[in-house]
């Protein structure tokens, strides 16, 4: 990333790297705010052209002994082959280790996935400095052909922004430790349609919660009306239930079966007991208490396996209730407009769902609160009524 910098005299200059070089080329401006600004916008457009490889020194610089040197390899791009660098599929492994420390156990396994599955097969045999911006577009618009392994249909726009990652963050790495410019940048993200959030309405909730299994219902009551994520209530355990205080303490999420650390520290939160959520918790006491840490376990004490229980309790159940197919990651978002719809504080619903700001809650959940609450403008007209204003005193006052 080149920068404007001000040399002793209050001049100002360009600092970038081109072709491996760091370069430094000199104006007679002073350094005022139009002026930076000026150089700033030249500095973006090479930068750009050194992206694209149609960068040629001797335009911008004509009188710089440096545009001499380019000449012959002016048509290079900010990929150019850098030699003695180590294979990939060797510096990978050393960037991995070196990681490791700083992940979560289940992250771990995700990168080391897409690092065997895809990144090692596509570069493994090249020079960390020889692959090209090329290299990796054709690398991408490769992942779009290939068929999910267990969905059979091919690989969403999502699934290969996530491979691309661990490749960006191996590049701009081995970049920044053998001295020549990451190819991968200016590589924009594929485009993810956002999907739509689905929430349960209360009347289905109440249907849902009459028709599931008793084995199942304080399970689901908990689900509906805590927001909690499917790892956090999996892996739910006796010590983070406050009866005193009726708190959920959110501190461990369960992940592939093995207990860690919540998603984000945001996720570490202290989540209200409603009425309905402190009498599941106080029933499936009686049942679990005393056999297992989890609040909710299998029949061995174990954690409960949330596709196990997906497969065999909730599609079928929705199936049933003739309700539509739902994700059960949708009795977070239930929870979400539950609240909303109720009048909750937004700050305090934040904090429930985990969420730093309240922006989520208006971006997502909005338009679902005036079919909840009749806050459609209705609430405007009651309260004048209730002040003594009728609508013909309203409408003689405009």
């Amino acid at each position: 990333m080149g920068s404007i910098n001000t040399r002793a005299n209050g001049l100002l200059f360009f600092d970038f790297r081109f072709q491996g070089v760091r370069c430094r080329e000199y104006s007679k401006l002073e350094d005022t705010s139009l002026n930076r600004k000026r150089m700033e916008d030249v500095l973006k457009k090479i930068e750009a052209e050194i992206t694209l490889g149609t960068f040629e020194y001797s335009r911008y610089f004509p009188n710089s002994p440096r545009a001499q040197k380019f000449e012959e390899t002016s048509k290079c791009t900010t990929n150019q082959i850098i030699t003695d660098t180590p294979m990939f599929k060797d510096f990978v492994e050393e960037w991995f280790s070196e990681n490791q420390i700083r992940w979560k156990e289940s992250y771990q396994r995700i990168v080391r996935g897409t690092l065997d599955k895809y990144l090692i097969q596509a570069f493994g045999e090249q020079e960390v400095g020889t692959i090209t911006k090329a290299d990796i577009l054709k690398f991408r618009a490769s992942l779009a052909k290939v068929p999910h392994e267990k969905r059979g249909r091919q690989l969403s726009n999502d699934r290969i922004n996530h491979i691309i990652t661990p490749l960006r963050m191996i590049l701009d790495e081995a970049a920044d430790r053998f001295d020549f410019s990451t190819p991968i940048v200016g590589l924009k993200p594929l485009k993810v349609a956002r999907q739509d959030v689905d929430p349960f309405s209360l009347e289905e909730v109440h249907r849902f919660l009459e028709e599931v299994p008793s084995l199942y219902r304080n399970y689901y009551v908990v689900r509906f009306f805590t927001g909690l994520r499917t790892g956090e209530i999996d892996g739910l355990q006796w010590q983070y239930v406050d009866f005193a205080n009726r708190q959920i303490l959110v501190r461990e999420t369960i992940v592939q079966g093995k207990v860690s650390d919540t998603k984000t520290p945001e996720s570490r939160r202290e989540v209200d007991m409603s009425a309905p959520v402190y009498d599941a918790l106080k029933s499936q006491h009686e049942v679990t208490g005393g056999r297992s840490i989890f609040v909710f376990s299998n029949r061995t004490g174990g954690p409960l396996e949330h596709r196990n229980v997906t497969q065999r309790i909730w599609y079928p159940l929705l199936e049933h209730l003739g309700m539509k197919k739902r994700r059960p990651y949708q009795t977070r978002h239930t929870a979400a407009t539950l609240w909303l719809g109720a009048g909750e504080n937004p700050e305090w619903i934040a904090r429930q769902m985990g969420h730093t700001t309240t922006q989520m809650l208006f971006t997502v959940y909005s338009r679902y609160v005036p079919n909840l609450t009749r806050k459609d403008g209705s609430a405007m007209d009651n309260l004048l009524r209730t002040r003594g204003f009728s609508s013909s005193e309203t409408n003689s006052s405009s």
